[in-house]
C-alpha cells in the first residue's frame, strides 16, 4: 500500500491510500488502523503533504561504503547517529530554502527513510519489522561547509526545509535491495542500491531504539550513497527509490 497525507477540498488534513491517481481517504491515522471512509479524490484535487509528522528524525551518517570513501572517512564500527528537527520537514514539490546568510554550499543526499509504526524501545533486530509501518524517500539536505566546521551536525543538517520527505509511505516492499537514485535538474547524480548499506535496517532500528524511544511516525534515515554535490538556487532535485516513487523539490533563495 502507498499511504499519503494530504489537504483535501475541505481544507482539512487527511491520510489516504494512493492507487494510481485516486486517493481513498482513511478514517483515521494509519498508525491506529487502516479503514477507508468511502470518500475518494483525484490527486489533482488535493495538496500532498509530508507523509507523516515525525517527533524526530534520526539520521545515519556514513552508511554506504562508497560515500565513506568519497568523504575520506573510515568505515564506522557502529552506526553514527545525528538528528534533524521536525521543523526541517517539507513535502513533495516543496521548496528547500537556501540559507545564504550562513552557508556557501548546500548539498543533496538521497536516502531511504524508515517510518516507525508503533512505539519501540530496546527492541532486537529480529523484531524490528513489527515496529515499521513502511518506507519513504528523504533528502538529507546538508550545509556542507558548516558540517566541516562544526563538531556536531545540528546546524548543517537542521535548517528549516532541510528534510524533504515523501511522496508516500510504501508498506509492501522488501527494503534490502532497492535501487536509489538522485537527479539534479534531470541529470543522474547518485545511483546505488540499499544492499550496499553498511548497517542494515533491522540493525539500525534496534540500535536507535536502544538509545531512545521511537514513536509512531518517527523517521530513521538510513544514509546516502556516493555522488553528493552542491545545489544552487533554481535547481530541481529528485530522489527516486524503487517501489516507492519520486520525491521532487526545488531550491530557492531565502
Amino acid at each position: 500500500m502507498k499511504i499519503c497525507r494530504f489537504i483535501g477540498p475541505d481544507s482539512a488534513e487527511h491520510y489516504g491510500l494512493l492507487n494510481g491517481d485516486i486517493i481513498n481517504e482513511l478514517v483515521d491515522s494509519p498508525f491506529s488502523f487502516l479503514s477507508t471512509s468511502g470518500r475518494n479524490y483525484n490527486i489533482s484535487e488535493v495538496k500532498i503533504l509530508p507523509p507523516c509528522n515525525p517527533t524526530k528524525i534520526i539520521a545515519v551518517g556514513l552508511n554506504y561504503r562508497d560515500h565513506a570513501e568519497e568523504m575520506k572517512k573510515q568505515i564506522p564500527s557502529e552506526p553514527m547517529l545525528f538528528m534533524k528537527p521536525s521543523t526541517s520537514v517539507i513535502g513533495h514539490e516543496g521548496n528547500i530554502i537556501y540559507p545564504s546568510h550562513m552557508s556557501l554550499r548546500v548539498d543533496y543526499e538521497g536516502e531511504l527513510a524508515v517510518v516507525i509504526g508503533k512505539t519501540a524501545k530496546s527492541i532486537q533486530p529480529n523484531d524490528s519489522a513489527d515496529y515499521i509501518l513502511g518506507y519513504t524517500c528523504m533528502n538529507d539536505v546538508t550545509a556542507r561547509d558548516l558540517q566541516s566546521r562544526d563538531i556536531q551536525f545540528t546546524r548543517a543538517k537542521g535548517f528549516d526545509t532541510f528534510a524533504p520527505l515523501g511522496p508516500v509511505i510504501e508498506t509492501d516492499i522488501d527494503p534490502s535491495d532497492l535501487r536509489i537514485t538522485t537527479y539534479l535538474n534531470g541529470v543522474l547524480k547518485q545511483d546505488s542500491r540499499t544492499s550496499n548499506l553498511i548497517f542494515a535496517i533491522p540493525q539500525l532500528v534496534s540500535f536507535v531504539s536502544n538509545v531512545m524511544t521511537l514513536h509512531p511516525g518517527d523517521i530513521i534515515s538510513t544514509g546516502t550513497p556516493s555522488g553528493i554535490a552542491p545545489m544552487v538556487a533554481g535547481d530541481t532535485i529528485e530522489i527516486e527509490i524503487e517501489g516507492i516513487g519520486k520525491l521532487k523539490n526545488y531550491l530557492i533563495s531565502n
